[in-house]
């Protein structure tokens, strides 16, 4: 036990190699991130993950794929197009359970993530029609969570709900 005492306390930095060590943006990498929490106990795959989430997703250079622990994947792509409308179209599922993404900017640690949100597609039937209107359709909405529009609303119109 003294051996390791002893040893433990050599592990120090010189005034030469200690504080003083700045990063830039310079320093940073240049892609994009999505870091993924897979709410499952089984053990995940990461090759049946990206065999499963590759035709899916139709990534113009395709993704990079890396598990953190934890049953949080990050998937890295070299365009940020790619992953807003990935994540755009959520939600996501994988063995039938949930999937909760996150943009990871890289600012924080990843295990930092709360992965506490999942955006989910809301169908609102039997509203009378003087009240099918987009404003209705946020008010009634925000009841349940905070409510985004689709990008390309035309791919939104429900006909007989909102």
């Amino acid at each position: 036990m003294d051996d390791l005492a002893q040893n433990w306390s050599r592990l120090t930095l010189s005034e030469r190699e200690g504080p003083g060590c700045c990063l830039n943006q310079e320093d940073s990498t240049k892609d994009f991130c999505i870091a993924a929490k897979f709410f499952t106990k089984r053990a995940l795959n990461i090759d049946v993950i990206a065999r499963t989430f590759t035709p899916l997703w139709r990534a113009r250079n395709g993704f990079k794929i890396q598990n953190m622990g934890d049953h949080i994947i990050l998937f890295t792509f070299d365009n940020k197009v790619d992953v807003d409308r990935i994540l755009q179209s959520e939600p996501w599922s994988f063995d039938k359970h949930l999937v909760v993404m996150e943009r990871y900017e890289k600012e924080e640690a990843i295990h930092e993530l709360k992965f506490n949100k999942a955006s989910f597609w809301v169908q609102l039937h039997g509203i009378p029609i003087r009240y099918m209107t987009k404003e209705a359709a946020i008010k009634i909405s925000s009841v349940i969570g905070d409510v985004s529009s689709p990008i390309d609303p035309k791919n939104s119109d429900g006909g007989s709900f909102l």
